[in-house]
């Protein structure tokens, strides 16, 4: 499937789930009076989705791949966050929230790691790079692959 937008991406629509339920989480009485504590987690959930929106926006393969590493950067640095949450007593009521949060943010990063390792095989530069003539070159390709696969097939049976 070929996404438009980044809007359509579900790794960025699960980094914008991850930003909504940080931001429910650092709204309750336990982080009152912890600033900085919710600056920092809360800018590095938002870093995620705005991260992956980035790189797609940017038109080459070699440009989004690092925006993903940066993004699942970021979805690392909010799991080590509720990693320490999860040791400070003031938010021992949490303890549940903080748990789907971690796994929430783990999912997140497994998805961009598997979308930046299809792209490390792909032959495609990115959009900038695709002109008329390459993508009808890249189509075709594709089909002759995909052909010879099927030849290979009936190889296999004899």
């Amino acid at each position: 499937m070929k996404y438009e937008r980044f809007e359509e991406l579900p790794s960025w629509k699960a980094a914008i789930e991850l930003a909504e339920n940080v931001y429910s989480l650092t709204e309750r009485v336990q982080f009152k009076g912890k600033y900085s504590l919710r600056d920092q987690i809360e800018r590095a959930a938002l870093s995620v989705s705005n991260n992956i929106a980035e790189g797609f926006e940017r038109g080459t393969t070699q440009e989004l791949l690092t925006f993903l590493y940066i993004a699942r950067g970021s979805a690392g640095e909010v799991r080590s966050i509720l990693c320490l949450l999860e040791k400070l007593p003031v938010f021992c009521d949490l303890k549940f929230e903080i748990s789907n949060l971690k796994s929430h943010a783990e999912g997140v990063s497994r998805q961009l790691r598997a979308w930046a390792d299809s792209l490390q095989n792909s032959e495609i530069k990115g959009q900038r790079y695709l002109t008329k003539k390459e993508q009808k070159r890249y189509e075709e390709q594709k089909e002759q692959d995909e052909f010879a696969k099927i030849l290979q097939s009936y190889v296999k049976k004899d």
